[in-house]
């Protein structure tokens, strides 16, 4: 009996630390609502050859990954060349989702830096900095960082800066001092 008691003690145990890991994984959970897009987003210049690169196709919901599928936004070379998302209201941001351009050049993004806070101007705290394109999808882990605003920057060069969809994940900043109860 005390064999069978100390192997349920240990399953116990082994699913409670892989809930608790997944819970603070970085990937939205399943069904989680996308943040980005009941947004507005602007960005540095529009890239206007062909097709339409405004900053709101970023947040359009279409993960497709090359520029003519019509739904990439896209700066001229700027120095910076910049994209900014206001959510509307303070939020919790877990995590960033960036769809890269496939087509070609998607090499133009390592650098980026996901910057997230209150300020509309962009000077925000850093989430992060993507240095690795060899996926469509970028996922950058920002840990409850607060703010309104996220903007997506290239400055330390020249540069087009496509971004083919922004996901954000996180949750509304709670205005209650209240601690909140898990059950």
């Amino acid at each position: 009996m005390q064999i069978i008691d100390l192997r349920m003690k240990h399953l116990i145990l082994l699913l409670a630390c892989g809930a608790v890991g997944w819970a603070q994984s970085c990937d939205p959970q399943p069904g989680a609502l996308n943040l980005a897009r009941s947004g507005q987003a602007t960005q540095s210049s529009v890239y206007s050859p062909s097709p339409s690169t405004d900053a709101s196709k970023a947040i359009d919901g279409n993960t497709a990954t090359s520029y003519y599928s019509y739904s990439c936004a896209t700066t001229l070379s700027n120095q910076p060349a910049w994209w900014r998302l206001d959510l509307n209201r303070s939020m919790k941001v877990q995590s960033v989702i960036i769809t890269n351009r496939q087509d070609c050049c998607p090499e133009r993004l390592i650098g980026a830096q996901i910057k997230i806070g209150n300020s509309a101007d962009g000077n925000n705290p850093l989430c992060g900095t993507i240095k690795d394109v060899s996926k469509a999808r970028v996922t950058v882990c920002c840990n409850g960082m607060e703010g309104r605003y996220l903007s997506v920057t290239i400055s330390d060069r020249n540069e087009y800066l496509t971004l083919c969809e922004v996901e954000v994940y996180g949750s509304e900043v709670s205005v209650k001092n209240e601690p909140s109860v898990c059950w």
